[in-house]
């Protein structure tokens, strides 16, 4: 490790903490640490403020890193769970999950009810990213994949429209609440399931650097190496079907974040070694979507904008400028 890698390191954590606490603190009710003695105060701090911080770093940790994954596997910076139909593939899932539960017994049980939702919102992502593969594998022009992956969402997109103008208008309502994103809407115990799982697979990204290091020069020259390929494709997609479907499955599908966090992070940093672009994207992942969720907070005194509102109106042209300076449309 280099003196500026754990210099920058130490600077984002630092950062993330401070607007950890912020994202606490601040909102349509702003709270002090000594509001925390007053009951009212205690139960926004604890049972919605705390949750929500949590998830938004998680969040904004796991969709980076799977964008950084995905546009190392597929060697395409336009690449990104949202763009690419992922996080479709995961609400589509989550849609007929929710119906199954609404018609049956399933969503009396909190549990059984949210890993329903988990298990369908992995399997939608998973379908997707290996569809994606198959069509990478296909052709080497980055537009085409691009382009398969936005036809891809349109797609899903439309079946999910179908599930929802079928839908109750109680259901018709949550379904598109919860397609606008958003962290606010999980407990501690949402935190609990997601929090394990999001470490557990942090921790083994970690020793995918090097073979993602080597498949980014050449197939060929990684294969040379003793690299397995094939098994390093089948981990990358686990991994991020396994991200993105369980921040899916709890904060809806958030955009941006994957796409624009990955190509920022290479900019900024101005470094290629994939264990430093996987530090840099988990830190500033969450620093995002913590300063989106605080925007979205202090934007209204009456209720929280939905977090893909401002992710978007934000991301988007970061995504534009970030692109036309790299020349990466080119590519």
């Amino acid at each position: 490790m280099t003196n500026k890698f754990i210099l920058n390191i130490i600077l984002l954590l630092a950062a993330t903490v401070v607007l950890f606490f912020a994202n606490l603190f601040l909102g349509s009710v702003n709270l002090s640490f000594s509001d925390l003695h007053d009951s009212m105060a205690s139960v926004i701090f604890y049972q919605i403020r705390l949750p929500k911080s949590f998830t938004a770093v998680f969040a904004g940790a796991s969709l980076a890193l799977c964008g950084m994954l995905m546009q190392a596997l597929f060697r395409n910076p336009l690449a990104g769970p949202y763009v690419l139909g992922v996080s479709s593939g995961a609400s589509l899932f989550v849609a007929i999950a929710i119906i199954i539960m609404n018609n049956s017994l399933m969503g009396l049980n909190y549990f059984l009810g949210k890993t329903l939702i988990s298990m369908a919102s992995v399997a939608g992502a998973l379908l997707v990213t290996i569809l994606i593969l198959f069509v990478s594998k296909k052709t080497k022009n980055n537009i085409t994949v691009l382009l398969v992956g936005i036809m891809l969402s349109q797609i899903l997109g439309a079946f999910q429209g179908l599930i929802e103008f079928m839908a109750s208008p109680n259901t018709l309502k949550s379904f598109v609440v919860w397609g606008m994103g958003s962290v606010s809407g999980t407990g501690m115990n949402d935190v609990m399931i997601m929090v394990p799982v999001c470490l557990l697979v942090f921790l083994a990204c970690l020793f995918m650097a090097k073979p993602l290091n080597a498949i980014l020069l050449n197939e060929s020259y990684a294969q040379n190496l003793g690299i397995n390929v094939n098994q390093l494709r089948t981990t990358v997609i686990i991994i991020t079907a396994v991200l993105t479907g369980i921040i899916t499955a709890f904060c809806g599908p958030i955009a941006f974040v994957g796409l624009s966090v990955p190509i920022a992070c290479r900019l900024l940093f101005k470094t290629s070694d994939q264990l430093q672009q996987m530090v840099y994207c988990i830190f500033m992942g969450a620093i995002v979507l913590l300063v989106c969720d605080t925007l979205c907070q202090l934007l209204s005194n009456n209720f929280a904008l939905p977090i893909n509102t401002v992710t978007t109106l934000i991301g988007s042209p970061v995504v534009i400028y970030l692109l036309f300076r790299s020349k990466l449309i080119g590519q």
